[in-house]
């Protein structure tokens, strides 16, 4: 049976805590900062952690 490969596109999204747990970032982080208010946006630069309906398939995307 062939090796699976990587998603890239989730390898970079994704990231696999020391105990196991999937971690994303969250959206709206990007641009249009100025008019968002700072606890805002210091609320969102947290990782949060991937929900437990998409876990399943970000794990398969990232081969574990």
């Amino acid at each position: 049976m062939p090796k699976r490969k990587t998603d890239r596109g989730a390898a970079a999204r994704f990231k696999v805590t020391g105990t196991g747990r999937l971690r994303r970032r969250q959206q709206n982080r990007k641009h249009l900062l100025e008019h968002k208010n700072s606890v805002r946006t210091r609320r969102l630069a947290r990782d949060v952690e991937v929900s437990k309906a998409d876990a399943k398939t970000v794990r398969r995307l990232l081969g574990l």
